[in-house]
């Protein structure tokens, strides 16, 4: 398998080695959820991390699934939601591998994409699309993360740099209806920056 294992994020976790993780929800969350773009409803969070959007979202009326492959990421994620005294569902799982039992109305990716190696994006963008209703949409923080190294073509990471021309090639029109740019930049501590987009999943059911 190429690029980061189970193992290697259960050792992250473990050893707090988390240097992506603000401490807090990301700041961008609570700017959808002011303006209403995001309203309570069946909601998605693919590699859940160690959980502080899951908490919010779960204390602001959203029904939550939260997915992560690494134990002790689950392990964090319910701790906080147990101290906030929130629910969610939290399933340990490959998001790669995992079947929604159900369609969801809106899917929160922060964390997911950029750890996981671009050779399974393609199979990644099939997930998004299985698991997201049609009109449903897609709550996207594209990391911004280029290297010195991709001028060689070295692919460094994670976290793994979310070019917005191939996250575009991944999830393409007419079956993503993307907004027009700019997008919102979202400043992170890792000295990176996320871009903020909206993607309606304009799919066949």
């Amino acid at each position: 398998m190429a690029g980061p294992t189970r193992e290697f994020w259960q050792e992250k976790f473990l050893a707090h080695e988390t240097k992506w993780d603000r401490g807090e929800p990301n700041p961008q969350l609570a700017r959808w959820l002011a303006s209403g773009a995001l309203a309570p409803c069946r909601i998605l969070v693919p590699g859940c991390g160690s959980g502080h959007e899951v908490v919010a979202l779960a204390r602001n009326g959203f029904t939550v699934t939260a997915l992560d492959y690494a134990p002790a990421a689950i392990a964090l994620t319910r701790e906080r939601l147990e101290r906030a005294d929130a629910r969610a569902t939290v399933i340990e799982t490959d998001v790669l591998d995992w079947p929604a039992p159900a369609r969801f109305d809106a899917i929160y990716e922060q964390t997911c994409l950029c750890a996981l190696h671009p050779d399974h994006w393609e199979l990644y963008a099939e997930r998004l699309d299985a698991w997201l209703a049609p009109g449903g949409r897609l709550f996207a923080l594209l990391m911004q993360a280029p290297r010195t190294g991709a001028a060689d073509g070295r692919i460094d990471g994670p976290p793994y740099h979310c070019d917005v021309n191939a996250v575009r090639a991944l999830l393409p029109e007419p079956a993503w209806t993307w907004p027009a740019p700019a997008y919102a930049r979202v400043a992170h501590s890792g000295g990176w920056v996320e871009l903020a987009v909206v993607i309606e999943h304009s799919g066949p059911a």
